[in-house]
C-alpha cells in the first residue's frame, strides 16, 4: 500500500508555496478506519521549523500510515523564523502545533486559547557550549564571558541557569547569535547556545585548523540545563482548547492524532537510519550523518520515557511555570505574570492514546531502548 506525504512549504503564514508528494512502502494497514462517509479525515500539523528530525516521529508517522489506520489524512506544514505555531494554531488555520512549553505560556497570558496534550520531548536539549580553555563548566562561570544566545524565547533556561548561580545579565557580555556556529568557531562567543540535536553536531561537524582533524567532544565543555535544574519542557503537541470543550470529533481526532504520532516516535526511535531518510525525502536539507544524528539525539529526549511518552509529568510543568514566572530578561519582565489557566495542559488524550497502544502491546516507556552510535562527517555529510 502507497501513503502520502504532503510538504508545504510557509512565506509568512502558512501559505503554501509548494508541495512535495512522494510514495513509498508502507507497513500500515491495509484497512484503516475512517468517517462515516468512509474518508479520511483531513488534519493539519504545523511545525515551528523547517523539516528536520525534530520532527523524525511526524514524517514517520505519515509515512508509515500510522495516521492513516487512525482515519486521518495528516499535512505536515513547515515553520520559520516568521512563524509562531501556537499563534496559527489558536487563528484556527491549522488543527495541531508543535512548540516549546514556554513559548506558548507567553502566547496563551495574551490570549491564545490552546492546551498541551502530549509532552513529546520529556527531557530539555538545550545546552552552553564553549572550548574547554575558556574554564567554563557551570553557570557561575559564565560570568565576565562573551554568552551567545538566539533569543525569540530561547533564552530563558540560560537566564533562569545564570540567576541561579547569582550571575547577572550585566555580568556578561550577552551576544545575538546567529542559527549556526561561525561566531563560536572564531572566537567571537566564549559560551554559544546549542541544541544537542543540531549545534553541538556542527562543531563536531567541523575541522579544528589546529590538528586537521574534526573537533571531538573532550575538547568541549557542556553546561546541560537538565543538570543545572533549569530545564523547561520543550516540544509538545498543542490543541486549540475550546474545539476540545465543544467539538466531540475534534477531541477523538486529537487522541486518534496523539496515538498516531506516538508510533511514529517509537518508530523513529527504533529505527533511526529509516526515520533520517524519511525526513530527507520530505525536503530537509541537512547532511547524511546530520540526519542520522538529530534523530538519535532527538530520541534520547523522549527515550526511556519515566511514565509513558508524551504524559505531561506534574513536577517538570511546575518547575518550567515557576522559572516563566521569577526569571527576567534584559529588560527586567519575565515570560508571564500570572499563573497559567488549567486548560494551559492536559492528560487526558494522550493517557487515552497511551491506554490504547498498551493494549495493542506497544511499548510506551521505551525502557530498553539503547542509542545508535553515529559517526559525523565533515559538514554533516
Amino acid at each position: 500500500m502507497k501513503h502520502r506525504i504532503t510538504w508545504l512549504g510557509t512565506v509568512g503564514a502558512i501559505t503554501a508555496v509548494g508541495a512535495l508528494v512522494l510514495s513509498g512502502c508502507s507497513t500500515a494497514s491495509d484497512t484503516p478506519s475512517t468517517d462515516a462517509a468512509g474518508e479520511l479525515t483531513p488534519i493539519t500539523l504545523q511545525l515551528q521549523w523547517v523539516a528536520q528530525a525534530q520532527f523524525a516521529g511526524y514524517y514517520a508517522a505519515v509515512d508509515q500510515g500510522f495516521y492513516e489506520e487512525e482515519g486521518l489524512d495528516v499535512t505536515i506544514v513547515e515553520g520559520g523564523p516568521d512563524i509562531v505555531p501556537q499563534d496559527v494554531l489558536a487563528a484556527g488555520d491549522v488543527d495541531y502545533a508543535i512548540s516549546w512549553v514556554p513559548k506558548v505560556l507567553g502566547s496563551i497570558e495574551q490570549g491564545a486559547n490552546i492546551t498541551n496534550v502530549a509532552q513529546i520531548f520529556e527531557r530539555s536539549a538545550t545546552t552552553q557550549i564553549s572550548f574547554k580553555d575558556k574554564g567554563i563548566e557551570t553557570a557561575a562561570d559564565l560570568a565576565g564571558k562573551n554568552v551567545g544566545s538566539w533569543g525569540f524565547g530561547n533564552e530563558w533556561e540560560l537566564f533562569a541557569g545564570m540567576q541561579q548561580a547569582d550571575v547577572a545579565l550585566d555580568d556578561i557580555s550577552l551576544i545575538q547569535q546567529a542559527f549556526d556556529m561561525n561566531a563560536f568557531l572564531s572566537g567571537d562567543i566564549d559560551a554559544a547556545q546549542a541544541m544537542t540535536y543540531n549545534e553541538y553536531a556542527q562543531v563536531l561537524e567541523t575541522v579544528n585548523e589546529e590538528t586537521g582533524e574534526l573537533y571531538q567532544p573532550d575538547e568541549l565543555n557542556v553546561i546541560d540545563w537538565n543538570d543545572e535544574g533549569t530545564a523547561m519542557l520543550q516540544d509538545a503537541i498543542w490543541a486549540n482548547a475550546d474545539q476540545l470543550e465543544s467539538d466531540e470529533d475534534y477531541a477523538a481526532n486529537t487522541v486518534k492524532f496523539i496515538k498516531a504520532s506516538i508510533k511514529g516516535w517509537i518508530y523513529a526511535g527504533t529505527n533511526p537510519e529509516e526515520a533520517a531518510g524519511i525526513v530527507t525525502a520530505a525536503g530537509s536539507s541537512l547532511g547524511q550523518s546530520h540526519q542520522l544524528w538529530m534523530t538519535n539525539e532527538v530520541s534520547k529526549l523522549i527515550f526511556p520515557s519515566t511514565n509513558g511518552v508524551g504524559l505531561i509529568d506534574d513536577a517538570a510543568w511546575a518547575n518550567t511555570v515557576d522559572i516563566a514566572l521569577n526569571t527576567k530578561n534584559e529588560t527586567g519582565a519575565t515570560i508571564i505574570t500570572t499563573e497559567p489557566p488549567a486548560t494551559a495542559y492536559s492528560n487526558e488524550y494522550v493517557q487515552q492514546a497511551l491506554d490504547e497502544l498498551e493494549a495493542d502491546g506497544v511499548d510506551v516507556m521505551g525502557a530498553d531502548w539503547t542509542p545508535t552510535e553515529v559517526t559525523l562527517n565533515e559538514g554533516g555529510n
